[in-house]
């Protein structure tokens, strides 16, 4: 990156995320329908949010099941590919899945190449030696070259630009700490994010109209009830309310990947389903950070943080300013995230996913899931649904965010997973 602080920042944010992660067996990949699908995709959430980082991660999880789902559509075309039309019936599912992850990660990932290598030389060896393993393995170099060489030029080294610089005036984005300052700040993350290319999406068609205006009681009622019911030590939060608050910091690309592989694999899908079932959650993640980040950096809009300690300069006479008042995510284990407010992508990205999941299975899916950062506990959902609703909302009860901006960041990210679902439809025969 050209600024350090950039570098800085992300590698923070992914210590947390990664601070309480199980780690991934570079063995043989245990027993499957999905051809190793699966078990890539929980290698790639062991070294991608480490290399190349957290929101960066989204990009680079796209690329590789885009990169998987080509390999498997060129030993049997099911569905679209989605760069590569490539053809090598006989080739071994199993090795294909394997080289074309293993390129990409190498590739996105170069300090974790380790465990990439390791794990990769447990699935080979998995694998009987022959014709059909090394076209499998040509084969999923391929697509992941194909793929790869496809994202060169879509942004992604200018992501760091221009510099963000607040200007002080009621409503403009303020750094927050611990990035308002020295070592780690003064921060605003990736300013160049929404400009990267989308994986499946027109930005046009996912704007968004902005934040509450200051003066409005809209925004002083918003503004009242984060104050209340996100503050650190709020009367007005419940246990389970606070619970969902830690339980969903986990940020998006990871916890929305680990749903949808557990739903794959209590769904018995093979490789076809499942790795466009993963390349479709991925994109719909990636674009959704995407257009978030887009709309972040148009509005410049403070976070609850700022608003409420600055309250008294808003011009809003609803609103009272309190210049001692802390989020319940401020401290750590958590942060305030180094973005300005609206909209909440942590909500695009799982409405996002969740819409895609509703267009593959329906949306009357009990599963259960796990967050790496509020270990040892496990939350029981009912429907896709429930989850990202939730998912969206603890960034209210843990008082980073307007309510405004979930519900924004909630619309913005089902339109998003409607679009991305029309994707690599099934070729018929």
């Amino acid at each position: 990156m050209r600024n350090h602080r950039f570098r800085a920042g992300f590698l923070a944010l992914s210590a947390v995320a990664l601070a309480s992660g199980a780690a991934v067996r570079a063995d043989s990949p245990p027993p499957s329908t999905d051809g190793g699908v699966t078990h890539w995709n929980a290698i790639a959430l062991e070294v991608l949010p480490v290399d190349p980082g957290l929101l960066l991660d989204s990009r680079a999880f796209a690329i590789m099941h885009a990169a998987v789902h080509d390999a498997v559509n060129g030993i049997e075309r099911r569905y679209q590919p989605y760069t590569a039309d490539l053809s090598s019936p006989g080739a071994s599912l199993d090795a294909a899945v394997a080289a074309a992850s293993h390129e990409v990660l190498v590739a996105l990932s170069p300090s974790q190449q380790a465990t990439v290598e390791a794990a990769y030389a447990a699935a080979l060896a998995s694998v009987p030696d022959g014709p059909a393993k090394d076209a499998g393995i040509a084969l999923g170099r391929q697509s992941a070259q194909a793929n790869l060489a496809r994202r060169a030029d879509d942004g992604v080294d200018h992501v760091a630009e221009p510099v963000y610089v607040p200007t002080g005036q009621p409503g403009d984005y303020d750094f927050t700490p611990p990035f308002d300052a020295p070592p780690q700040g003064p921060l605003a993350l990736y300013p160049g994010f929404g400009r990267i290319t989308p994986f499946a999406i027109d930005l046009e068609k996912h704007r968004l109209p902005g934040p509450d205006p200051l003066a409005s009681s809209r925004y002083a009622r918003d503004l009242n009830n984060v104050k209340s019911v996100g503050r650190a030590d709020s009367t007005t939060r419940t246990a389970d309310q606070t619970e969902i608050a830690s339980f969903w910091f986990e940020f998006s690309p990871i916890g929305w990947n680990r749903i949808a592989s557990t739903v794959i694999r209590d769904r018995h899908l093979d490789a076809w389903k499942a790795a466009r079932t993963l390349a479709l959650v991925n994109f719909a993640l990636a674009d959704g950070y995407i257009a978030g980040f887009d709309a972040k950096y148009h509005f410049r809009f403070w976070r609850p943080y700022t608003a409420i300690r600055r309250a008294d300069t808003d011009g809003n006479p609803l609103t009272r300013g309190d210049e001692s008042w802390q989020p319940l995510l401020g401290a750590p284990p958590f942060f305030i995230p180094p973005v300005p407010d609206y909209p909440s992508t942590h909500t695009v990205l799982g409405a996002a996913a969740a819409e895609v999941l509703i267009h593959i299975f329906g949306d009357d899916v009990p599963f259960s899931a796990t967050s790496t950062t509020l270990p040892g506990v496990t939350r029981q959902y009912a429907s896709f649904t429930e989850a990202a609703m939730e998912n969206g909302m603890s960034r209210v009860f843990g008082g980073i965010h307007f309510l405004h901006a979930v519900k924004d960041g909630y619309r913005q990210g089902k339109g998003i997973g409607r679009s991305v679902s029309r994707l690599l439809p099934a070729v018929r025969h």
